[in-house]
């Protein structure tokens, strides 16, 4: 009752938050671009919240059983890829006044090249987004709703119908407010689940911090095994490209800092939350270390899963009563801000990319409540085919799907050749599925397998792909 009152209080603000900050009538501007005037601080604060999602809440702890602090390495990468978006992907964004970011590619490639880039955008974000809702989801049913004879269905579509009431009417003009919000909560709902973890271990501030640099588990960086997933260059450039394309090429990352006054506020957005990603994540990992301290201090069991590491303490009263209430509003929060943002880009670029409609404010509302049933469907789906730590999951899949996205801005921004723009859609299709035959064979035969990097491999394929249909592009 204490997680189900701690939910219902959250989204009756979050619902309050969203109704003072829109009109019950705003247009299709104001849910697509929020009318140009949402300032670059609310929406950099706003993004870290966003980007983070319920995902590091839960999953990026718990890595820290299996490969340590080496997930900072990546984070270093991400900065980078921040840069990148900011000062290369930002100013075409701008110069053209774009709605969804790939109208960029009818322009470029064509409109087969558009209508492909669009079609892997939705795949992509419906597809990375429903995993990450899922482990709000799954917690929330695990640890309350289950006991009381919910299936875990009702429980997805109860969450969902959460999201699309508040988004219904505001779309992104009212997400720049509510993300500050819910970044807001879910940042104080880390602290003070560390202090009561603090506590718990009777440490004070400093003596944690010595007693996680000397944990075996603090080892950050990884030069001398090139074989390994985390060796720091791979991670590095890794994660670069996974910011590149999961937020520079990703409407739904992209939507909230085009509703920026300017090219400049919108590029000092971009890098200030870039920047907040290294602290944010460490505080995470070194959550993570405590949690294992915790766990040898009374006596119990490491949970086999990363992923069950903070909740096994802090979704079950380990920690107290109010643990579970700052666990539960962290979770939520982180989950809440990525979801919906996602809800309103998919609805976004299907009215604008794939219907052409982007003044039908009756379309836009269908499109919304039909993006949220599917939505619903791939959550349920991505429970019967999990196997593996969720946040690994995600990158895997973005590996996968974006990969053509990267392939298409890559050739559209570094060459000034065209392609044969009836063949892209046969490129980007067989690019991932090339990608999985050489994984296939090189575990195979060498035992090598592909980790993040695999997105690299699949956008130089797409790449090569566009350049060999350029030779063979008709002369006009």
């Amino acid at each position: 009752m204490l997680i189900i009152l701690t939910v219902l209080t959250y989204f009756t603000a979050l619902l309050l938050f969203s109704r003072f900050t829109t009109t019950r009538h705003s247009n299709n501007d104001t849910f697509f671009r929020g009318n140009r005037k949402s300032p670059w601080y609310m929406v950099a604060f706003g993004m870290v919240g966003a980007s983070i999602s319920g995902i590091t809440f839960v999953s990026v702890p718990g890595m820290v059983m299996k490969i340590d602090m080496t997930y900072l390495q990546m984070c270093l990468g991400f900065i980078l890829g921040y840069f990148a978006v900011a000062f290369v992907l930002l100013p075409v964004y701008y110069r053209l006044g774009l709605t969804t970011i790939y109208a960029w590619l009818d322009k470029r490639l064509g409109h087969r090249s558009y209508k492909t880039g669009a079609s892997f955008f939705l795949l992509s974000k419906i597809t990375g987004a429903a995993v990450r809702f899922y482990v709000v989801c799954i917690i929330l049913h695990t640890f309350v709703l289950r006991q009381m004879g919910f299936p875990f269905p009702v429980t997805v579509i109860a969450m969902v119908c959460l999201i699309w009431l508040y988004t219904r009417h505001g779309g992104i003009k009212t997400l720049v407010w509510t993300d500050t919000l819910q970044t807001t909560c879910m940042f104080t709902a880390l602290i003070l689940i560390i202090v009561h973890v603090l506590s718990a271990l009777g440490m004070t501030v400093g003596e944690a911090v010595n007693a996680i640099a000397a944990d075996s588990h603090s080892r950050i960086f990884v030069f001398d095994d090139w074989m390994s997933r985390q060796n720091f260059w791979k991670q590095l450039l890794s994660g670069m490209f996974v910011t590149i394309v999961m937020t520079g090429l990703d409407q739904d990352m992209m939507q909230k800092n085009l509703t920026c006054k300017t090219l400049r506020d919108a590029q000092k957005d971009m890098c200030t939350y870039g920047f907040a990603f290294f602290p944010a994540n460490a505080l995470f990992l070194a959550l993570g270390i405590l949690l294992m301290m915790l766990a040898r201090h009374q006596g119990i069991a490491l949970p086999a899963q990363g992923d069950d590491l903070l909740p096994m303490f802090a979704a079950t009263g380990r920690l107290g009563d109010s643990a579970v209430i700052f666990f539960t509003i962290g979770v939520l929060a982180a989950a809440f801000s990525s979801a919906d943002s996602a809800l309103t880009a998919l609805t976004t670029s299907f009215c604008v990319d794939i219907c052409n409609s982007p003044d039908d404010i009756r379309l836009r509302r269908r499109v919304h409540i039909g993006i949220a049933m599917v939505f619903t469907l791939f959550i349920l789906l991505f429970r019967l085919i999990n196997s593996t730590s969720v946040i690994d999951a995600i990158y895997i899949l973005c590996s996968y799907t974006y990969g053509p996205l990267l392939g298409l801005f890559a050739y559209g921004l570094l060459t000034h050749k065209h392609t044969h723009d009836r063949l892209v859609p046969y490129i980007c299709i067989a690019s991932p599925l090339l990608c999985y035959a050489i994984d296939t064979a090189t575990v195979a035969t060498v035992g090598y397998k592909f980790g993040y990097e695999l997105l690299m491999l699949n956008g130089a394929i797409t790449f090569l792909g566009l350049w060999l249909a350029g030779r063979l592009r008709p002369v006009a």
